[in-house]
């Protein structure tokens, strides 16, 4: 992190510093039934249970579905900006972890497609009226591979 940016949430995601510190979500893991929460839970919603540990998830996955919003919503109810720019959202599957609903990088449905591999990164999310930059993670397409 620096003073310039922040994280939309504490908790979400680490902040990534170099190669060997890479960006990643955080989750938990149910230590009495092994379920794998995001975000991260005290509580276990399979078993109830209240032993959950910090997990660090896969920076990589594959996309699994998605939608993509091209216009602007009527308003009331969108109360949002009049330029609009256009989005995907999507859930993009970590593999043998869990689904991560999470925002795309790619607005167009002709460059995405289910089962395309899909990398974690930071996109911008708002600017504070002091100048920080508030960012959060999103999903990108890649050419690699999912391992």
């Amino acid at each position: 992190m620096t003073p310039d940016r922040r994280p939309v949430a504490e908790g979400l995601f680490t902040w990534p510093t170099d190669e060997e510190n890479p960006l990643r979500l955080i989750g938990s893991e149910c230590a009495d039934c092994g379920l794998v929460s995001f975000p991260a839970a005290p509580d276990c919603v399979r078993c109830a249970s209240t032993r959950s540990e910090e997990r660090l998830l896969a920076d990589r996955g594959t996309l699994w579905t998605y939608t993509t919003q091209d216009f602007r919503p009527p308003s009331p109810p969108y109360d949002g900006p009049e330029a609009f720019e256009p989005y995907a959202v999507g859930y993009v599957e970590l593999p043998g972890e869990l689904l991560v609903e999470a925002r795309l990088t790619e607005p167009d449905p002709r460059k995405l497609r289910i089962g395309q591999p899909m990398r974690l990164t930071l996109v911008p999310y708002t600017v504070q009226d002091d100048g920080t930059e508030v960012v959060t993670f999103a999903f990108t397409p890649t050419a690699e591979e999912t391992p």
